[in-house]
């Protein structure tokens, strides 16, 4: 046992507490953070999965990481190189045909199916494009909080929130009636609005249920297609790219660059409790029985880990924990790596191209989504599942030996408590149904990683296998993040923060809720 002494204590070294960390030691603090597993990064790392083939093993493709976090960080300088795919989607069909799409072909590829969709399909990015870019501006800005204390307490977040009611109400109508459609409707019925044709709806909608436990009609489910359109690549907006070296490459510079900074981070020390005296967050010991006093305590974790396991209940409000205890938090995610002898040939398009680089849908039409889900819940698995497939290889030879491949493979949908002794069943039908549209690709496999919802919760935290930490629903957004009145990052026990994906903007490879976080730790420590 030993006992050490630091400004800020960080638990949990996934990509997020690595950028807090950053902002905090830059400004002055001594920041320890202690991760769990013997490699930083959460879950977003690159890990060897078969001899010789390495991958993404869980978060898998980039567009969110903030381009701020990314200049800030110099994470460039510390290695990092972010390639664009050739291609952005592509779907085959059962019937043959395939559309395939991405910059200066997309609207051709529509017009294949529907002339009038196509047509409309410039007027639907615009639109689309105008609240993206209210979301982006509002990343990294921390939400009014809702507080108590009088008019004096709220007046800071009266004036933030009026600061946002005339950013959004400069707007004008027609964009404000888009916002409210896209954060109230389900994605199927706001694109049942725009198009006719099945393709198109089937390549907007799977942003809807991509690690989300609902049917593409489930409402609310517009705002997480629109969630994950806000990124870009290389300034690119709303492109999708690879790390070269994997999701992994991201979190090793960003680690390098705490490490500039004098960061400390520690290694496989898991923590067992947030230290607590008087009511208030004081530090944090590891399983081994190490003491980490601090000033403030950062949790990285999902919050109903931080609050179910390692904060005493006695300290905690009991309607907080009354209202994190019904935390949503659950996806329909199995997530799978596979190597590969030789880049797969699909009947749609036999031949080696730029669609291989794509983004590669198996999932026809918003029915079929939604048939997905519907039987998930009745028998915890669809027998005709959503299926995701990259392979990385095609732009990074660096993953796999010369001449072979490795394929990330998300797929939905299953149940959030799907039993281990389903595992292999599941997998199995995955790669089937990639076999169905790529004959020979089942023989191709030799090699695979496959994680269930229970996996991803054992490995990374993630519980339910919830990508994001909890539900992108309205009651768990914005300023209800993780609970209304705690948006500001500062949790009911003083001295404690949420830094991670339970925060605002929520999940997906950010780094925003941990730059918000610091700017809060920040603020209340004042260093210097």
């Amino acid at each position: 046992m030993a006992q050490s002494q630091t400004d800020v204590v960080i638990l949990g070294g996934g990509h997020n507490a690595l950028v807090c960390a950053f902002y905090l030691a830059r400004a002055g603090l001594k920041v320890t953070v202690l991760e769990r597993r013997g490699v930083a990064g959460g879950a977003a790392v690159t890990e060897e999965f078969h001899p010789g083939f390495r991958n993404s093993t869980a978060s898998y493709t980039v567009s969110l990481l903030n381009p701020r976090v990314i200049a800030d960080m110099e994470l460039p300088r510390h290695g990092l190189r972010v390639v664009e795919r050739r291609a952005a989607n592509f779907l085959p069909f059962d019937d043959g045909r395939y559309l395939l799409t991405g910059e200066g072909r997309t609207q051709a590829e529509v017009a294949k199916f529907s002339v009038r969709d196509a047509e409309r399909l410039p007027d639907y990015e615009a639109r689309l494009e105008t609240v993206a870019a209210i979301l982006r501006d509002l990343i990294l800005t921390t939400p009014p909080n809702v507080v108590e204390g009088g008019w004096l307490a709220a007046l800071p977040e009266m004036l933030k929130a009026a600061s946002l009611g005339r950013r959004v109400s400069g707007l004008g109508l027609a964009a404000q009636r888009d916002l409210l459609d896209l954060f109230a409707k389900s994605a199927g019925d706001w694109l049942d609005g725009w198009f006719e044709s099945d393709p198109i709806k089937a390549l907007f909608g799977f942003d809807s249920v991509v690690g989300n436990y609902a049917s593409p009609y489930t409402p609310g489910s517009a705002y997480v297609l629109l969630h994950h359109v806000f990124g870009e690549v290389n300034g690119k907006k709303g492109a999708w790219g690879h790390a070269i070296g994997g999701m992994g490459a991201i979190t090793q510079a960003m680690a390098a660059a705490c490490a500039e900074q004098g960061v400390d981070i520690r290694l496989d020390a898991p923590v067992a409790e947030v230290l607590t005296e008087k009511g208030r967050a004081v530090g944090a010991v590891t399983e081994a029985g190490d003491a980490v006093r601090a000033r403030a305590v950062v949790s990285n974790l999902h919050p109903r880990l931080l609050f179910d396991r390692l904060v005493d209940p006695a300290v905690v409000p009991a309607d907080f924990t009354e209202r994190m205890s019904r935390y949503a938090s659950g996806s329909g995610t199995f997530r799978m790596n596979v190597a590969l002898s030789e880049l797969p040939r699909f009947t749609a398009l036999p031949e080696v191209g730029d669609h291989l680089t794509a983004g590669i849908i198996i999932a026809p039409s918003l029915a079929y989504m939604d048939r997905a889900h519907a039987e998930a819940r009745l028998n915890g698995w669809s027998s005709k599942p959503i299926v995701e497939m990259l392979i990385p290889s095609t732009l990074d030879d660096s993953l796999a030996p010369a001449g072979r491949h490795v394929a990330s493979l998300f797929c939905q949908h299953v149940s959030p408590d799907l039993a281990d002794e389903h595992r292999d069943t599941v997998a199995d039908l995955m790669i089937e149904t990639v076999e169905a549209h790529a004959p020979g690709f089942k023989a191709s496999v030799v090699g695979r990683l496959a994680l269930g919802p229970r996996d991803l919760e054992r490995r990374f935290g993630l519980i339910g296998g919830d990508i994001f930490h909890g539900r992108l629903t309205l009651d768990q957004l914005f300023s209800a993040r993780p609970v209304l009145g705690h948006a500001d990052h500062r949790m009911p026990v003083p001295g404690l923060y949420l830094c991670g994906s339970g925060a605002h903007p929520g999940g997906g490879v950010t780094g925003a809720p941990g730059h918000n976080a610091a700017r809060a730790v920040l603020k209340d420590l004042k260093p210097g």
